[in-house]
């Protein structure tokens, strides 16, 4: 946060987007300003994973009042499935529900236990 007086802080927008690279492949990030990391992403100055993957292309943008908030929305998304990442792109929200339950082998043998 840029210190404006000892008693007010101006505080960043943030934004968090979902960058598809040339492998298919998602990336999600945050910044404070959405045009000059898009660039840097583009130029080969982003991150390791979108470096190696050029060139991308922005599928996905959230903006938030603080880039604090902006970041942890951020860090949801990552460790979303790609299923999932793909409903929020195509703005299917009402699939996100569904794509968080958990379907692993232990989860569904023991509900069709209890049935």
């Amino acid at each position: 946060m840029a210190e404006r007086s000892r008693s007010h802080t101006i505080e960043m927008k943030g934004y968090v987007y979902i960058l598809e690279c040339s492998d298919g492949s998602y990336y999600t990030g945050s910044t404070i300003d959405l045009d000059k990391r898009l660039k840097e992403h583009q130029d080969g100055r982003g991150a390791n994973h979108t470096k190696k993957r050029l060139p991308v292309e922005l599928l996905y943008v959230e903006e938030y009042l603080n880039i604090a908030t902006a970041f942890e929305r951020e860090k949801q998304i990552q460790g979303w499935s790609r299923a999932k990442k793909e409903a929020l792109i195509n703005g299917e929200c009402n699939l996100l529900r569904n794509l968080s339950k958990c379907t692993n082998e232990t989860n569904f043998k023991y509900y069709k236990e209890k049935q």
